[in-house]
């Protein structure tokens, strides 16, 4: 599917040796496309490779369950409205066992209340860990000490660096108008040259 973004097209004509590097590495790599980010990312061709590396390790490499990472990376798209990022990982997320029912609550807003309610335990972890890190900046001892009970230290620090690496997905797909063909967009869009209000 075509992506489009504000940036303009790369072209085998225009693109240096640096930007063709780092291509091979993305087509070569386990995404085999440059969905996402990267249509934007390759414009700087060094902050994409490092930047396709971790990416690569928050998706594919954690600890976490393939269900958990999608549940975080879609709560991540959900809080930053990142039309994208939606619509990539929703599909992805629900073929990794995330219900149809609790992608919609997300959907809704990430701190819908009836997201926890169809939520599994686990899935209620990730939920909650991500509105206490997106709402305070923070997360309690309660809560570190119920994260760290559920899915063992090392995976937590993983979960904290999938929110962190989707987060900045988001806003590089949010600033850059990345668009995913012409799909329905999931969230309203505010009008080119302004942006939300609180």
């Amino acid at each position: 599917m075509p992506i489009t973004s504000r940036l303009p097209a790369l072209d085998d004509a225009t693109a240096s040796a640096a930007q063709r590097r780092v291509l091979d590495a993305i087509l070569g790599g386990p995404r085999g496309n440059l969905d996402g980010p990267f249509l934007a990312w390759i414009h700087s061709p060094e902050l994409a490779d490092h930047a396709q590396r971790l990416g690569a390790f928050c998706r594919y490499g954690t600890r976490l369950d393939t269900r958990l990472t999608e549940l975080a990376i879609l709560f991540t798209a959900s809080w930053w409205q990142s039309q994208a990022e939606w619509q990539i990982h929703a599909p992805i997320a629900q073929e990794a066992g995330v219900s149809a029912a609790l992608i919609e609550a997300l959907h809704e807003g990430p701190d819908a209340d009836h997201a926890l309610d169809v939520a599994r335990d686990d899935e209620a972890l990730v939920i909650r860990l991500g509105q206490s890190l997106y709402t305070t900046r923070r997360v309690s001892d309660a809560l570190y000490a119920e994260a760290v009970a559920a899915f063992g230290e090392p995976a937590v620090v993983e979960l904290v660096g999938v929110f962190g690496y989707y987060a900045l997905v988001a806003m590089t797909l949010n600033v850059f108008a990345v668009r995913r063909g012409d799909e329905p967009l999931p969230f309203p869009e505010p009008p080119r040259g302004h942006a939300p209000q609180d």
